[in-house]
This record gives structure tokens, C-alpha cells and sequence, in this order.
């Protein structure tokens, strides 16, 4: 499996990459490339990007062991739910992961089990080995290159809000997930820090 999903991704990045070269030639027809571009990567994904709170103090502090622990136990915990939920763990980076589900629903209801089987998880643990998860949600059209990679706007804004602007505990979401998320049941409220590529960012209220 992990074989064939190797040349996949190669065949995937092998196109991608004779296309831009294309691309970059003198007098190329970049309008009509990028169509082609598109109609060979672009896809629909709900897109989450995780971060852990505190993560890179804790190594600082507590050691190497200590991160490996963390990683191990986060990827314990947390992947079976992702898988539960349909979705495709396509990195996972330090104390990040980057996630795609086919639907925003799928992506909501895994990022609210997750952060409440952590509030779980941390009860009975002492603050250092306590797991505190930062979520950020996009959706809509991306470039997916085989199994290893997504790239477009919301993802840029998924990352922002997931790594950079939520903090332990919390779920953002962008203006596309909050729009595609209206019968789902669930509420939200606006927050004040918009990152740029979407028109409002929302926390969810679980």
C-alpha cells in the first residue's frame, strides 16, 4: 500500500511539475495551463490543520523524551478519531497534522470529538503531560496533489487559524466553513482576528 501510494503521489508531482516548467516558457498560454492545472488537482476538501498548545516550551523545558511521549500519545489518541470520521491524515509534522474531510460536517464533528476526548484525556494528568489542541478549519477548492499535499487559499487560512490564532481547547473556522455549516446545528461566534483569504473567521461553540 505504501508503494503504491509513493508512485502516486510521484506521478501526481511528476504532472504538476512539467506543467509549471510549462508554464515558465516564453510566450506560454498560462490561462489555458492553469485550466489544465485545475482540472487535474482541483478538488472540494474540508481542510484542518492542528497545532498543540505550548508544545515548543514544553520541549524547551522538559526534553526531548518528553516530545516524543507527547507525539506518540497525541497520535494515539487523535488518529482514530480522524479515521472515524473519514478523514485523510496527509501530514503530521512535529506536533502538527494536516487533514481533509470531504465534507465540512465530517470536519466539525472530528475536531469537537477530539477536542472533548482530550478534555478527557487531561483530567486525570498533571499540567505537563496534559494535551492542549488548537484546531483550524477551511473549505472549498484546492489543488490536492496525490495523497501528500493541498494547496490554495484555505489552507493557507486553515494553517493560520489552527497554528498561529486559536488557542488550547478552541475551534476556528473560516468564513466557507461557517457558510456550509448553517445545518449542522452547531453555533459560532465572530471573532476579531480575520487572517487574510477569508472575509470573517468564527470560534465554535461545542
Amino acid at each position: 500500500m505504501a508503494f503504491k501510494r509513493s508512485i502516486f503521489a510521484s506521478a501526481s508531482e511528476d504532472r504538476l511539475e512539467n506543467l509549471v516548467l510549462e508554464r515558465l516558457k516564453p510566450g506560454a498560454d498560462k490561462e489555458k495551463i492553469d485550466a489544465r492545472i485545475w482540472d487535474l488537482f482541483g478538488e472540494v476538501w474540508c481542510i484542518m490543520f492542528t497545532d498543540l498548545s505550548g508544545f515548543s516550551r514544553g520541549v524547551e523545558k522538559f526534553g526531548i523524551i518528553h516530545f516524543l511521549q507527547t507525539i506518540h500519545e497525541s497520535e494515539r489518541v487523535l488518529v482514530p478519531i480522524i479515521e472515524d470520521h473519514d478523514g485523510i491524515l496527509l501530514k503530521s509534522e512535529g506536533d502538527s497534522f494536516l487533514v481533509i474531510f470531504r465534507n465540512v460536517a465530517k470536519g466539525l464533528q472530528a475536531a469537537i470529538r477530539m477536542q472533548k476526548e482530550l478534555l478527557e484525556y487531561n483530567k486525570d494528568k498533571i499540567p505537563e503531560e496534559k494535551i492542549l489542541l488548537c484546531v483550524g478549519l477551511g473549505y472549498g477548492k484546492v489543488l490536492k496533489i496525490g495523497d501528500s499535499d493541498v494547496f490554495g487559499s484555505e489552507v493557507n487560512t486553515a494553517s493560520k487559524l489552527g497554528e498561529d490564532t486559536a488557542e488550547a481547547g478552541e475551534i476556528l473556522v473560516t468564513q466557507t466553513v461557517f457558510d456550509n455549516a448553517q445545518d449542522t446545528g452547531l453555533k459560532f461566534e465572530p471573532i476579531k482576528d480575520v487572517p487574510a483569504g477569508t472575509q470573517g473567521a468564527y470560534r465554535v461553540l461545542y
